[in-house]
């Protein structure tokens, strides 16, 4: 399992997010499980985001701890979701996940898919 928590590639959790990832653990019974940020083809802006717990770490997985929550992303996802934030939202319009992605050049109305540089659709 790669570390990387340096400047190089980094994730970040707020503490809204955090503790949703902690009730979510909780309330689904799986205290050892990770959970996994992702990027797959597709959505309306040309990649979507996904998040999952998983019990199985890969030893090309980048790792972060943030309060005793773990976080995974694959090799190949870490570039496209170098230096975002997860946040949690929740207002009267719903509650959620956000991620904040520096990468990203354009989003979705729906907010769950990006473009990024590497990937420009028609700019």
């Amino acid at each position: 399992m790669l570390e990387a928590n340096s400047e190089s590639t980094s994730i970040t959790l707020t503490p809204a997010a955090i503790q949703a990832i902690k009730d979510l653990k909780q309330t689904k019974n799986i205290p050892e499980h990770a959970l996994r940020i992702f990027i797959s083809g597709g959505g309306c802006s040309g990649y979507q985001y996904g998040m999952a717990f998983e019990s199985r770490i890969r030893p090309e997985d980048f790792s972060y701890e943030f309060d005793g929550i773990k976080v995974v992303v694959d090799e190949v996802s870490i570039n496209y979701l170098n230096g975002s934030t997860v946040d949690y939202i929740d207002d009267p319009n719903g509650a959620g996940f956000k991620i904040e992605n520096p990468n990203a050049i354009s989003n979705c109305n729906c907010g769950s898919s990006y473009n990024s540089q590497d990937n420009c659709c028609g700019c």
